[in-house]
């Protein structure tokens, strides 16, 4: 099972991770605070947000372009984001 896979603390790391992926690039960052309805100044705010966190997986999971830079950014696989939004509550 992919909730198996990784700890919590794990996951969390994984999804900061890709947050900081995507804060880096202004195009992407731009596009995930349209989608989620959120201000720059709520991610420095909820950044250990576990709903944040989530949401932050959901979108980078719903491009196969983002899935790929994230994973090559963070040295993971698509396998390892899809369990980090699972040990964080989104299946």
């Amino acid at each position: 099972m992919l909730r198996d896979t990784l700890t919590k603390d794990r996951a969390e790391t994984i999804a900061l991770q890709a947050l900081a992926y995507l804060a880096s690039e202004p195009d992407k960052i731009e596009r995930f605070l349209a989608a989620s309805g959120l201000e720059i100044a709520d991610l420095r705010d909820k950044a250990g947000d576990p709903d944040l966190l989530c949401s932050v997986l959901a979108f980078t999971l719903a491009d196969d372009a983002r899935v790929t830079g994230v994973c090559q950014e963070l040295n993971v696989t698509a396998r390892d984001l899809h369990a980090a939004n699972h040990v964080l509550g989104q299946p």
